[in-house]
């Protein structure tokens, strides 16, 4: 089972590249980001409080992450693996994730960080308020945004450097350049993946 996580920052462009890498290695997507939107567009009680949190700029707390993520990817445990878009995002998100699949025995593979500097994330953002009109893309809440991920999230890089399953992006790269590296380091890590049984 190849299990991925792809993360950056706010505007990073992470989402487009998860889809791409869905389609071509037949992934499951689990994003927190579609599952807690699509509570509060059906304006449920979890979707109400969710909601809260994401006016705010502010994470959503680890319990409410955690339920709706295992619920999703318990239904698809027979998939050929799984890519995590926007998840974790903490210290204590990654260590729970880690639990949750080792006891299974299909361990995360292979950690995407997409990176971009912070005023062109700024500019992506701003251009897709206006666009779009999200409530969360306001000038203030998009500043809070890139704070909180540079506190809480950015620490990841390092969590996984330790675990030696870490490779960076440079996300400022042209959409296309920037799938290409991210097949190359995916198709790298299927060949060492295979080589490994193989050679048991």
């Amino acid at each position: 089972m190849l299990n991925l996580i792809i993360f950056g920052p706010p505007g990073s462009g992470k989402g487009t590249q998860s889809a791409r890498i869905v389609e071509k290695y037949h992934l499951i997507h689990l994003s927190t980001g579609d599952l807690l939107r699509d509570e509060m567009e059906n304006g449920t009680p979890l979707g109400k409080m969710v909601r809260k949190y994401i006016d705010k700029g502010l994470l959503v707390p680890d319990e409410i992450v955690l339920k709706e993520l295992y619920q999703k990817a318990s239904t698809h445990m027979d998939a050929p693996g799984f890519i995590f878009d926007g998840f974790p995002r903490t210290i204590v998100q990654a260590e729970a994730l880690d639990r949750l699949l080792e006891k299974r025995n299909i361990p995360i593979g292979l950690v995407i960080s997409v990176e971009v500097d912070e005023e062109e994330l700024f500019r992506r953002l701003m251009g897709r308020a206006e666009d779009s009109g999200r409530s969360d893309d306001s000038d203030v809440i998009i500043r809070r945004r890139l704070e909180v991920y540079k506190q809480q999230t950015h620490p990841l890089i390092a969590y996984y450097r330790k675990q030696g399953k870490i490779i960076t992006v440079n996300g400022m790269a042209p959409v296309d350049e920037v799938f290409g590296k991210i097949c190359q380091a995916v198709d790298k890590h299927l060949i060492d993946q295979n080589s490994h049984s193989v050679a048991k």
